[in-house]
């Protein structure tokens, strides 16, 4: 028969939550009641020692992260090692650009550490069976919440993103939409990258789409600055150069006609389904408005494009060399 001496709290710490991760190798009953102990969890470590054995937790108990709440009981906490009640971890997916982030996400919240998911990013092998390589791994990520276990195999955790990649693009026509369009699914996703680095306003990325679209059918280069700013590996750039145009990388839209290899970063589903959905316009060329409103302004023809063009340089100029004086940012 188990005696259960704690009914009440046994919890030690005033936080709302915290973690405890119990290691490979370590998930034996000395080394996770000092743990416990360590983490000012409990106070009452015989006590607890006798009543996880009475448990019978030790031979089964599983490596990984748990949750502990304040004000818990000995006997919750008990249970909770002993049915494996792990906690789950939110991986949330938001705009990433370089595999570095995702690397550095991935290794911050789960057992595989951020070498370990570069590695597996970089091999087009590990890559092979979701059908991308390593330009256009990012383009099986739709942004979003995904939920895992702290120790969940990296594996498992692509496997999660490839299926609701699948699944996001057979629903709502989406593949069928990109065909009529003549991209397959991934330059699709690629296109929409563009768009998304390029404005936050969703009814100005419908028109911006529309002009990449134009310039593709009739193989213009793209000319698309966010991809010499991700070419250059630089972010912050606020302004593009005529000096950086030249920079040898296929991500050179200037240099290179057609798409990039891969996605420059990973857009939201809205601006996927705004890339897909794209108005038939006769605009080949776009221009921030000198407002600075985040707005663009759009032209069928290259002598109102550059009309627009020498009116936004000249606003920027403005601004540059008031931010120079206050040394707000540095001489490019």
């Amino acid at each position: 028969m188990v005696v259960y001496w704690v009914v009440g709290s046994g919890t030690a710490f005033s936080e709302k939550v915290k973690y405890i991760i119990i290691e490979e190798g370590k998930n034996n009953k000395e080394n996770v009641i000092n743990l416990l102990a360590e983490q000012n969890i409990i106070t009452h470590t015989s006590t607890f020692s006798l009543l996880s054995t009475q448990l019978n937790i030790w031979a089964n108990l599983k490596p990984g992260k748990y949750e502990i709440k304040k004000g818990e009981s000995l006997l919750s906490i008990a249970r909770k090692l002993k049915n494996n009640h792990q906690a789950q971890i939110n991986l949330v997916i938001n705009k990433l650009r370089v595999k570095e982030d995702l690397a550095k996400l991935i290794g911050k919240n789960f057992l595989t550490d951020s070498a370990a998911v570069m590695q597996f990013l970089s091999s087009n092998d590990s890559l092979k069976e979701y059908h991308v390589d390593t330009n256009t791994v990012f383009s099986i990520i739709i942004p979003n919440t995904y939920t895992f276990y702290w120790n969940t195999t990296l594996r498992k955790i692509f496997n999660k993103l490839y299926q609701t990649s699948v699944s996001f693009w057979q629903k709502n026509d989406r593949t069928e939409k990109a065909e009529a369009l003549h991209f397959t699914t991934i330059k699709a996703y690629i296109l929409a990258s563009i768009v998304e680095e390029e404005t936050n306003k969703d009814d100005d990325k419908a028109k911006i789409a529309s002009v990449y679209i134009n310039r593709l059918n009739k193989n213009m280069p793209l000319q698309a600055c966010p991809s010499i700013k991700y070419a250059m590996k630089d972010f912050s750039l606020t302004r593009i150069y005529e000096k950086y145009l030249t920079i040898k990388s296929p991500f050179n839209t200037y240099k290179n006609k057609g798409l990039p290899p891969g996605p420059i970063c990973t857009p939201s589903a809205n601006t996927i389904d705004i890339v897909l959905n794209a108005p038939k316009t006769s605009y080949l060329f776009f221009v921030a408005k000198a407002d600075f409103s985040g707005y663009h302004h759009f032209s069928s023809n290259y002598a109102e494009h550059n009309a627009y063009a020498k009116e936004y340089q000249k606003a920027l100029d403005i601004w540059m060399k008031r931010k120079q004086a206050n040394n707000q940012i540095p001489q490019e």
